[in-house]
């Protein structure tokens, strides 16, 4: 039976089983350059070092995709976290499962990303490819390197989740707010 995912908010304890949200939380900062500059320091854990790999940062250029859209598969990187950052004030759909050998339909949840915010999905953490809600370039933090990193599970057709038609009125009543001027 196909289920249509509620959008849930991201927040960090709701993503937790997950990984880590990224963001610029009121009160969690120090002052550097002569008090010129807040630091939100350490907000994710980089791992990317198995089998001598190295963290790299990137660059990934995202166009959105039609929604609704069913969920064909998901994909793992086991030997490291992948952190995702847009590069402007946008919101974006992140979907995910637990960690395990497979892919349990019925475990799968989807969150939308508010304007500031970024994830870091942690080791092998099933999650969609990147769902922004406009175009939107997003710095990319993973592993370089070799080793087999990237795995992908292909849901049975009956069972596909269905990630559910955004707009901005449906963004207001999940997060109190729209999408940023551009």
């Amino acid at each position: 039976m196909r289920i249509t995912l509620k959008l849930e908010p991201l927040t960090k304890a709701a993503f937790s089983p997950f990984g880590e949200v990224i963001e610029a939380s009121p009160g969690a900062f120090h002052h550097i350059n002569e008090g010129m500059v807040e630091r939100y320091h350490d907000l994710a854990v980089v791992d990317a070092l198995a089998l001598g790999g190295k963290a790299g940062i990137s660059i990934m250029r995202a166009k959105p995709y039609v929604l609704p859209l069913e969920v064909v598969f998901l994909e793992r990187h086991p030997l490291s976290s992948q952190a995702f950052i847009p590069m402007k004030p946008t919101s974006f759909i992140v979907v995910v499962a637990p960690r395990g050998v497979s892919v349990d339909a019925a475990e799968v949840r989807a969150f939308i990303a508010k304007p500031g915010q970024g994830i870091n999905y942690a080791p092998g953490v099933w999650h969609h490819v990147l769902l922004p809600t406009e175009a939107c370039d997003f710095v990319v933090v993973d592993r370089i390197g070799a080793g087999p990193n990237c795995d992908k599970f292909v849901l049975p057709e009956e069972v596909r989740p269905v990630i559910p038609a955004f707009r901005q009125e449906m963004e207001h009543a999940i997060l109190g707010c729209g999408t940023a001027e551009k």
